[in-house]
């Protein structure tokens, strides 16, 4: 809560609330900022659950990275950020999009969106950012981080064309997470 208080518990330890709204619960509490009211009107058969994914996801496209027609994308994570980046990437014109996810199930939807290549880290032989560079020749125009995790923040960044690439991180990794990675990948022209 903004107070810095929780209302949750579980099995009597304190759960937290993720950026105030805990959305991921069945029920919540949350402060009055983060509700907005449906009016009674409103047909329930139109009405939508809001949430940041579609904005953060076409935000990330449209504003941050500017993906160009013809581009070539990654996407780390298929969930719902995800699938608004592949929607919007596919808006844009991109030529080919990867998707990137442990979860195989995602696959067949993430195709119906406009996900060209699937890609499962967990049943490579060598770190998907090597499997995304050979795909691709000189790795993406434009990459994608939509899961959290350093080692995903990374290989984003890794997967990008040395030359001209762009990573766009929105996953939160855990508080007190370092970044690390080596700075010559940030380098205009790396050989």
């Amino acid at each position: 809560m903004l107070d810095g208080t929780s209302r949750f518990t579980c099995r009597g330890k304190k759960i937290y609330h993720l950026q105030g709204t805990s959305t991921f619960t069945e029920y919540t509490v949350v402060d009055e900022i983060a509700v907005a009211k449906i009016d009674a009107a409103a047909p329930l058969h139109t009405v939508c659950i809001m949430s940041c994914e579609v904005s953060t996801g076409f935000g990330a496209v449209f504003n941050t990275a500017q993906v160009t027609p013809g581009s070539t994308c990654v996407v780390f994570g298929l969930g719902g950020i995800g699938s608004a980046i592949v929607m919007a990437c596919r808006a844009s014109g991109a030529s080919r999009i990867i998707g990137v996810d442990i979860n195989e199930q995602k696959f067949p939807r993430a195709r119906a969106l406009g996900v060209t290549d699937c890609l499962n880290p967990k049943k490579l032989k060598k770190p998907v950012q090597e499997v995304v560079e050979g795909m691709t020749g000189v790795g993406v125009d434009f990459s994608f981080e939509a899961i959290g995790l350093i080692e995903t923040m990374v290989a984003a960044l890794k997967s990008c064309n040395r030359s001209s690439g762009v990573c766009v991180i929105m996953g939160v990794a855990p508080l007190g997470s370092q970044l690390s990675f080596d700075p010559v990948v940030l380098l205009r022209g790396e050989p």
